[in-house]
């Protein structure tokens, strides 16, 4: 053993775990968040949350990722405590497919068939296909695939680096007997739980403990205890998650804290002792990666199995760690309950981040419709009580609008595919329209409260002008939210022509104000508030068009928006006129 074996020991080991982060974020950016957005939809049956929590954490290679995740979900209250339990009792077992993988190491044989299936012999390949991928692929699917390519390549070739510069360590009787000294139970539980904690990964950890079998100075004595050390470790990322959460947050990472930790303990003692009377002969035996592979898979799915029944037993002694107060029950505003979609914790998986963000964004736009349909009917009938509901929904929305932008715009700095950034420039475009159609809505509500205590109405024929005007503009932002929360392109291609009438509306209005001003049959105070009124209504439509000309400019390449409304808006297009004229007909003006 000398300084360059060391070093290239050290070497094999950064390779191994940058290889596994960069195939860690390529798994998660072709997953998109769909990955996430299954497991916190379908998940209602225990069962089921096993097998999602264990074949997602199987594909994003993670049961950190996961089981963070599912703190997100409890802390943002979108999944209960009983569903949780099992999506992490599942990520327990997925996470044991990574050391099948990195047991390809291990493969002996001689024939064409074994020799491909050595990391030293499929990963150049790997790494040559990825990076082809990488510089040729133009769409962003290929190139989350070439990046999940070369990650995996790196993380074999430093697995298999790691391999072949610790096998001259077993001449080592220094190495020996550092390692012999963790066949202690206690002291090996206690290595494999720092490594993993200061590494934050069992996964690598593992890994790490399949390469210094190659060395064969790893006996199965010293190698369980490891595991059993690793499997507490892995708890640490999710209690740090925790940590910073509500009180169904941090009773979510103690349920993975309980767990690891009972079954640890139950193992380790059932175990010990039953080796003090039949000695197991095996544990004196040399470790293999594949050795080590199937005790880690073993050991879980068997944890599983007995835990299952019980889980209900689990989920009380986490209560009683952390008991659910009156006030907790209650605790939780009507409306304000949707922003706590946006946790913090998603950030790290920026596609389902992403989708909360819509979710939140959908129930904003409903808020936003709600105030302003809410402000059109004090026109006619002023209430008090509604005129405040109208200010409630309009400081919701400037609340969800705050919330939001500050959570895009952290959201931004990740790494987003380039169909998610432009989503997300959508996101923020569209917000900011929903907050002004929200002011808009105060403005008519205050309008309405002026007529109410000046004892002010208009005219029979402006108030059936009106009428209309309500109509189109009702229509127009239903449409919109519709478009916003279905992305209907078809649908948003009708938005223009409704806006160009809505325009007409608002022009005829005040033309025929003004001679009903002339006559004497209305009032130029009258005329102020109408003007008010038809104003904001025609602003409200000019947001609604933004919202569709967003949506499109999402979903078409090259798409200029002041080109598009020229194109429209140009005498020789006929669909446009045609759209146009049938709508004019459907709110003509009496």
């Amino acid at each position: 053993m000398d300084i360059f074996s060391i070093l290239t020991m050290i070497g094999g080991l950064a390779l191994f775990l940058y290889g596994m982060e960069v195939l860690g974020d390529g798994l998660k950016k072709a997953s998109g968040g769909k990955l996430e957005i299954i497991l916190e939809k379908l998940t209602s049956n225990k069962l089921m949350a096993i097998l999602l929590g264990a074949g997602v954490t199987a594909v994003i290679q993670s049961s950190s990722a996961t089981t963070v995740m599912v703190v997100g979900f409890v802390n943002s209250g979108i999944m209960k405590l009983s569903r949780a339990v099992g999506v992490i009792l599942g990520a327990n077992v997925g996470t044991t497919v990574t050391a099948w993988i990195l047991s390809l190491s291990d493969v002996k044989g001689s024939s064409l068939f074994f020799q491909f299936l050595k990391p030293s012999s499929f990963s150049p390949i790997l790494a040559i296909i990825g990076i082809c991928i990488l510089h040729r692929g133009k769409k962003e699917i290929h190139k989350n695939v070439g990046t999940i390519m070369v990650g995996f390549a790196v993380l074999m070739f430093g697995m298999d680096t790691m391999s072949n510069s610790v096998t001259p360590f077993a001449q080592s009787p220094e190495f020996s007997d550092t390692l012999l000294m963790f066949s202690n139970p206690v002291l090996g539980m206690l290595a494999g739980l720092i490594l993993t904690a200061v590494i934050q990964s069992s996964s690598a950890s593992v890994g790490i403990l399949q390469a210094l079998c190659a060395s064969g100075a790893v006996s199965y004595a010293t190698a369980i205890p490891i595991i059993m050390g690793e499997n507490v470790g892995a708890c640490m990322p999710t209690l740090l998650s925790g940590a910073g959460g509500n009180k169904g947050a941090k009773r979510a990472a103690l349920i993975h804290l309980y767990y690891n930790i009972l079954k640890t303990v139950t193992f380790m003692a059932v175990f010990y002792a039953i080796n003090a009377f039949v000695h197991f002969e095996f544990l004196g035996q040399a470790a293999s990666a594949v050795g080590v592979a199937v005790i880690h898979s073993a050991f879980n799915v068997a944890a599983v199995i007995i835990i299952y029944p019980f889980t209900s037993l689990l989920e009380r002694l986490v209560y009683l760690t952390i008991p659910e107060t009156e006030e907790e029950k209650k605790e939780g505003e009507e409306g304000r309950k949707e922003i706590h979609l946006l946790d913090a914790r998603f950030l790290s998986t920026p596609g389902f981040a992403l989708e909360q963000c819509r979710n939140v964004a959908i129930d904003m736009a409903n808020h936003a419709r709600d105030a302003l349909f809410l402000a059109m009917e004090l026109i006619d009938k002023f209430d008090q009580k509604e005129s405040e509901k109208v200010i409630e929904l309009e400081e919701l929305v400037d609340y969800y609008e705050d919330e939001l932008g500050s959570y895009l715009v952290k959201l931004s700095s990740k790494h987003l595919s380039e169909k998610d950034s432009q989503e997300l420039s959508v996101l923020l475009h569209c917000i900011g329209d929903f907050e002004r159609i929200s002011d808009h809505a105060i403005n008519i509500m205050e309008s309405a409260r002026e007529m109410y205590e000046k004892k002010l109405a208009f005219s029979k024929k402006a108030q059936e002008e009106l009428v209309i005007f309500t109509g189109a503009i009702k229509d127009i932002v239903n449409t919109s939210v519709r478009i916003f929360q279905e992305e209907d392109l078809k649908l948003a291609g009708m938005v223009e022509p409704l806006e160009e009438v809505i325009d007409y509306l608002n022009s005829e209005m005040k033309k025929r104000h003004i001679k009903r001003l002339r006559k004497g049959k209305c009032t130029i105070e009258m005329g102020f508030i109408l003007s008010d009124i038809t104003t904001n209504y025609e602003r409200v439509s000019d947001h609604c068009s933004n919202i569709a000309l967003c949506l499109l400019q999402l979903n078409e390449e090259n798409f200029d928006t002041h080109e598009y409304q020229y194109n429209l808006t140009k005498k020789n297009n006929v669909e446009f006129i045609a759209q146009v004229n049938h709508l004019s007909e459907q709110y003509q003006l009496p």
